[in-house]
């Protein structure tokens, strides 16, 4: 590992900083962008994996991952189920964190509370099933990562890819795939609202590393004149400098989907990721002696 990736906790300043130059809330894809613009993080030290054989993440992203975690425990930040962190009233009045302060009082709750859910079930004889993912870097987004890069081919990715755009309202969509055709590998149209409609090419890779800015400006050579969008899907991630590269002015746009929105709109879809709700079951002793 380099000896210049900043350490989780040194990332919680300038997460904050982030958000409030945001408008106080953020993706995390758009707090990761505006972090590695504000601290001049280069594309090699932000393409750096973190677990390449388990996830899609970057080791930046992975950092920043546990200091949002953090700064939520801390009372600093508050999310959404839609995956839209905000900042909260005290981290607005208090804008910045001693890191230490945050690591210290954050492991210390943690323990204190893992304390008292030993005791409350052993006293109250609860049967709790749950699920200990870490919402972070939950496991099953690790099993569909390996089950993409490793076990499905190519041209099933392809029609996986044909199947989402279909379930997210694309019309006519086609896998063509032809080599030489600079990179496309099928193309739609994207109706919004039944009124307007988008001619979109789109290419679909399976990458276990970051697609670099290079590959974007081959995939829009390719599109130029043909279509009215781009649409470029990864297991992997993407460089901040592809990041810019697929909004830059004066060129056809290009919409990104990394391996972490993939996971997300594949179970929105139910499309081999089905969720369940956990049971929890509870004795009520008192019911009994109430008989």
């Amino acid at each position: 590992m380099s000896d210049r990736m900043p350490v989780f906790d040194s990332l919680m300043n300038p997460l904050l900083e982030a958000l409030f130059e945001l408008g106080g809330s953020g993706s995390i894809d758009e707090i990761y962008e505006k972090v590695v613009e504000m601290q001049n993080i280069d594309d090699e030290l932000a393409s750096v994996p973190h677990n390449p054989e388990k996830s899609n993440l970057t080791e930046i992203g992975y950092r920043l991952a546990w200091a949002r975690t953090y700064l939520k425990k801390y009372g600093f930040l508050e999310n959404s189920t839609r995956g839209v962190w905000a900042l909260t009233p005290l981290a607005r009045e208090k804008r910045k964190v001693t890191p230490k302060n945050v690591v210290k009082k954050v492991r210390e709750a943690d323990k204190e509370a893992s304390r008292k859910k030993l005791q409350k079930v052993s006293r109250e004889n609860t049967i709790e099933l749950h699920n200990d993912a870490d919402v972070e870097n939950s496991s099953w987004q690790e099993d569909l990562y390996h089950l993409l890069i490793k076990e499905i081919a190519p041209d099933a990715f392809e029609r996986l890819t044909q199947r989402l755009l279909r379930e997210s309202g694309f019309v006519q969509v086609e896998v063509t795939g032809r080599t030489g055709d600079g990179g496309i590998d099928g193309k739609g149209i994207a109706r919004i609202h039944g009124f307007m409609s988008f001619h979109v090419f789109f290419q679909c890779k399976k990458y276990q590393g970051s697609v670099s800015a290079g590959a974007i400006r081959d995939f829009r050579g390719a599109m130029v004149g043909r279509a009215d969008k781009g649409l470029f899907i990864t297991t992997g991630t993407f460089t901040p400098a592809a990041i810019k590269e697929a909004s830059r002015d004066g060129a056809p746009p290009i919409d990104l989907v990394d391996g972490e929105q993939l996971a997300e709109k594949l179970k929105e879809f139910g499309l081999g990721v089905k969720t369940e709700m956990i049971e929890k079951v509870t004795l009520d002793k008192q019911w009994f002696f109430n008989l």
